[in-house]
């Protein structure tokens, strides 16, 4: 069986689809009597014929012929499909920074169901360093992030510029403010999420403003962190600011500004060397109208 080849598999299909020898002969532009040799040995190879011979030239598919055609034509579609560059990936990888991905994510699959129905989406949600190593071993197509800890070998396309803010119970004396300084916050007792890239990040815009931040809690999580805030334990920060005003245990707390801070780029990423499909670029171009507003309303979006 090892010695079936494609051109008998399209020899076969075409006499099946077109009825006969002349057409498909016709077809493939191939002789009448090449096309009938070959067929005779696909026939003698498989141990049964294909086709019932009739007068007038008419073929007809045997029972047997009827279920091996059906599948050598299914066999043939996908080869086709491995030849086509864009066909082979139809799944998009799309991995997603895990803070952000409660508030982008259901957007974005929503949003693209909507407008390209035909994209398949296979999301991941990732901390820092699984979404770099994913994008660097082939594992993920593009990743919604921060700009954090992502060599120079990850192009990026910046979809806004975003302040982090500071979060607070509505009692703290700092959720009177509009916004707030670093200073303002030097001497407040912090909460941070534990990831190393984030924590390093917020030390060292500190660092710049030559203050020392005291961080009293590092939390697993910006749910946890949120919760710590709006429960009294300090002051947390983030870049990622979900539109709830209530923090997992059902509390309210406030988001202010941080107006010295600079601002953190939010971007759609993938490795250079790994080009997106035609499919991903799609995606890629509609994810900046599926992010909510409520994630960019205090950004400065990037045309």
């Amino acid at each position: 069986m090892l010695s079936l080849t494609l051109r008998q598999l399209e020899y076969a299909t075409a006499v099946a689809r077109h009825g006969g020898m002349t057409a498909a002969a016709q077809a493939l532009h191939v002789s009448q009597p090449a096309l009938s040799v070959a067929l005779g040995q696909l026939e003698t190879l498989l141990g049964r014929p294909l086709f019932l011979r009739r007068a007038g030239g008419r073929l007809t598919p045997t029972a047997f012929g009827r279920s091996w055609l059906e599948l050598a034509d299914a066999q043939l579609s996908a080869l086709v499909r491995l030849t086509d560059p864009n066909a082979a990936t139809e799944d998009i990888r799309l991995a997603v920074f895990a803070d952000l991905a409660p508030t982008c994510l259901a957007p974005i699959l929503t949003y693209t169901a909507r407008l390209a129905p035909h994209l398949k989406i296979t999301p991941q949600v990732m901390d820092f360093e699984m979404l770099s190593d994913a994008l660097y071993k082939g594992k993920a197509d593009l990743a919604l992030t921060w700009d954090l800890g992502l060599q120079s070998d990850i192009a990026r396309q910046t979809l806004a510029r975003i302040a982090p803010h500071a979060v607070l119970a509505p009692d703290h004396p700092l959720a009177h403010h509009p916004s707030l300084r670093l200073a303002d916050l030097g001497p407040e007792a912090l909460i941070l999420t534990d990831q190393g890239l984030s924590l390093g990040h917020m030390r060292g815009l500190f660092a710049q403003a030559g203050l020392t931040p005291q961080i009293r809690h590092r939390t697993a999580s910006l749910d946890l962190m949120r919760s710590y805030a709006a429960n009294g334990l300090g002051v947390g920060l983030s870049y990622t600011n979900p539109a709830a005003r209530l923090s997992p245990d059902g509390k309210p707390i406030v988001t202010r500004p941080i107006s010295d801070a600079g601002t953190e780029p939010l971007i759609l990423a993938h490795l250079a060397q790994n080009p997106p499909s035609a499919a991903a670029q799609q995606l890629a171009s509609l994810i900046p109208q599926a992010l909510p507003t409520t994630l960019t309303c205090d950004a400065t979006p990037v045309i």
